[in-house]
């Protein structure tokens, strides 16, 4: 399952300094979570600039922000790059804190793995319920991402692997060449924007649901009318007397 096709309506832009004279866009923060050597760094920069850049040096976590303007929607992207230090032994994860702290922080996910290297497929599954661990009660969208794609000769996960993890934990799942296609990595990110705006949207509704009424205050003028009402109709007139 793959998510659908958006990379035509999709802008980028700087975020500017805030005015109190404009309304602000939604802020959506996403992370992207891997094994190391995966192409994490690689995907968030083709997608912010299009450009795809082969070699980087190890990172510690890098955050990367933007406007993105999605089919007339003006969101605040934010997308936490994460380390790759991953380590996977007995289907357990031992996440380094600083892991744990932007699972906590990101709205959506995206796992990546090399279909190069078949350890980092192994990190996907611990990763994904480390991901729901941490949101229990959240909808938070996840999608599983075979990267790589165009390095067939040293292929080591089989797509149909990725099929089958991603149906057994209900996510989507996308096999790519972030080198090769630009629009691929775009719909990616930009499937997961819309899922967490659509997140954003639910929350207001239930919040403005549960929200009480307050009460009218009393018209003093008409208690004071009722009042004299009630008194009268107790005391008698003189005719009635005798």
């Amino acid at each position: 399952m793959r998510p659908p096709t958006m990379s035509g309506h999709c802008l980028l832009a700087p975020i500017p300094e805030s005015s109190s004279d404009c309304l602000l866009p939604k802020d959506i923060k996403l992370a992207v979570l891997g094994a190391g050597r995966v192409g994490k760094s690689a995907m968030i920069v083709r997608f912010l600039t299009k450009r795809f850049i082969g070699d980087y040096e190890p990172n510690t976590g890098k955050l990367y922000s933007r406007l993105v303007y999605i089919e007339g929607d003006q969101l605040s992207l934010q997308i936490q790059d994460t380390p790759g230090g991953i380590q996977v032994q007995d289907n357990l994860t031992q996440v380094v804190d600083s892991l744990s702290k932007c699972v906590q922080w990101a709205e959506g996910f995206l796992l990546v793995y090399s279909i190069t290297d078949y350890d980092s497929y192994q990190s996907m599954r611990p990763l994904y319920h480390h991901i729901r661990k941490v949101h229990p009660d959240s909808r938070a969208p996840v999608i599983i991402m075979g990267n790589k794609g165009d390095l067939l000769h040293a292929r080591q996960v089989q797509t149909h692997d990725g099929i089958q993890l991603a149906n057994e934990l209900g996510s989507l799942f996308l096999e790519i060449s972030t080198s090769e296609n630009y629009e691929d990595v775009c719909d990616v990110f930009q499937h997961l924007c819309k899922e967490v705006s659509k997140l954003h949207s639910l929350r207001g509704e239930r919040r403005r649901a549960s929200i009480i009424p307050r009460p009218r205050s009393p018209n003093m003028l008409d208690l004071k009318r009722r009042f004299k009402q009630a008194l009268s109709s107790k005391v008698k007139s003189p005719s009635a007397l005798g």
